[in-house]
């Protein structure tokens, strides 16, 4: 089924005890990657969305679960189109070992995105893309690396009060690149590509997991649960002497030092 933007634009504030629903959800974030890590799962967290979606606040939220020396974030610079490095090299080498987790913030896809928009890419080259990323993924996937990808959406007028509040707090001016507001006046001209996005690369090996953003609270939940569903999906539980299978205790949840 087509991914559809506008399916997640309500907004709706967060119904219940927010507090209580985001340590729950670090706490079995935790467990699960006890669990990654006594399997030797790798995994690939690509996380997107549009400028002032609140993307590295939520992986903040991410970030407070998870043991730190075993997650690896990658934030790329963007490279000259003329460096002779194939576009896609910056991610190869970011590829998580095992037992470990890669993020990707901003991702192959925000990388060609871009290019398209600055008239880099030609459409042949812009499909040409696709095909090379629906390849590395299907390549990572066959080698037992579990593909996370998220884009977390928020309403073109959410993005420009987010921005301009940003802006206006020197607190949080720092936030705002040298680039954010031009991005997101070109939001019309970049929505048909990230809708083409969408058909082209929401595969069964590695599918799209879109986010309401509009509401912080809300998309903080969200997003980790999201990630929880994936990682229970595809991480197994440990069996313990029992018999029974669950995931590492709280007590068990991290390495000290």
């Amino acid at each position: 089924m087509p991914i559809d933007l506008t399916d997640f634009e309500r907004g709706e504030p967060f119904a219940g005890n927010h507090a209580e629903a985001l340590t729950a959800l670090q706490d079995r974030l935790g467990h699960l990657q006890r669990a990654q890590i006594a399997h030797g799962k790798r995994i690939m967290l690509i996380v997107e969305g549009w400028a002032a979606s609140g993307k590295r606040d939520a992986l903040r939220g991410l970030m407070a679960a998870w043991d730190p020396c075993q997650v690896n974030v990658r934030c790329p610079s963007r490279m000259p189109s003329n460096n002779g490095r194939h576009w896609l090299a910056p991610y190869w080498n970011g590829l998580p070992v095992s037992g470990e987790a890669t993020v990707f913030l901003p991702s192959y896809y925000r990388r060609a995105i871009d290019r398209r928009l600055d008239g880099e890419l030609s459409e042949r080259e812009w499909i040409r893309a696709m095909d090379e990323v629906n390849e590395f993924e299907s390549q990572q996937h066959d080698h037992g690396t579990l593909i996370l990808k998220l884009f977390l959406h928020v309403t073109g007028d959410t993005q420009l009060a987010r921005l301009r509040s940003r802006q206006a707090d020197p607190w949080t001016r720092s936030l705002v690149g040298p680039d954010e507001f031009s991005r997101a006046e070109k939001r019309e001209a970049s929505l048909p590509l990230v809708e083409d996005m969408f058909a082209q690369t929401d595969t069964r090996w590695a599918p799209w997991r879109v986010v309401d953003a509009n509401d912080s609270a809300s998309r903080q939940i969200a997003f980790l649960q999201e990630i929880t569903a994936g990682l229970e999906k595809a991480i197994p539980r440990i069996r313990q002497r029992t018999g029974r299978m669950s995931y590492p205790s709280r007590a068990r949840s991290r390495p000290e030092g």
